[in-house]
């Protein structure tokens, strides 16, 4: 019997945010007693809680997150536990637990931090040894349950972006996939032009 994972953080007025994004902004506009429905406005970052960031968002890239194909966000997952490595280096057995074409989670523990400084301050950092192994296996996407897989001047973003894989970012409940043997990744971006996009990340364990 399948089952599906909820992988995302719920999208709140004055939810945390990247150091310089805009405040996220979520009101009741119209309330059913007064107006005879009820309403809401968002106002929010790209790059606010769960999201996904294409190649646009870092390089030269012109084609918006809505034109990349639909199979970019769906596929085959693929878990690795890095928890206690502040620098994520690539690893030999990394190469036979990634699979081609998958989308691989990096599992750090750093979801325990959401919502502090610490959070944005002392994430553990993606090694550019680990991202070439991930372009090696012509992944998908990667995930990871922090901010950002580096720091300025972003050098793993831009590798990355530079061969077509999407990067998600601020996933939770990762834990919930160890030792699963086989499960799915499926986390569309919203159909918008913009370089990045909130998404609902699911896994769905087959």
């Amino acid at each position: 019997m399948e089952k599906l994972i909820d992988l995302s953080y719920i999208i709140e007025d004055n939810m945390p945010v990247y150091p310089g994004d805009s405040v996220t902004s979520l009101k009741q506009v119209k309330i059913l007693q007064e107006d005879f429905y009820n309403n809401y406005r968002l106002d929010i970052s790209m790059h606010s809680g769960t999201h996904i960031d294409s190649p646009m968002h870092l390089t030269e890239s012109k084609e918006y997150i809505c034109e990349m194909p639909l199979e970019t966000f769906i596929g085959k997952g693929c878990i690795i536990d890095v928890r206690s490595q502040p620098i994520i280096r690539g690893k030999p057995e990394y190469k036979e637990s990634i699979k081609e074409n998958s989308i691989v989670l990096l599992y750090t523990g750093w979801d325990e931090e959401y919502g502090k400084n610490s959070y944005y301050d002392n994430h553990p950092i993606v090694d550019i040894s680990l991202g070439k192994l991930l372009i090696e296996k012509n992944i998908k996407m990667l995930g990871i349950d922090m901010p950002s897989p580096d720091k300025y001047p972003f050098e793993t973003h831009k590798l990355l972006f530079k061969n077509n894989i999407c990067i998600m970012e601020n996933l939770r409940n990762l834990d919930k996939l160890l030792g699963v043997p086989s499960f799915e990744v499926i986390a569309f971006p919203l159909k918008m032009r913009a370089d990045s996009s909130m998404a609902r990340a699911i896994a769905r364990v087959l």
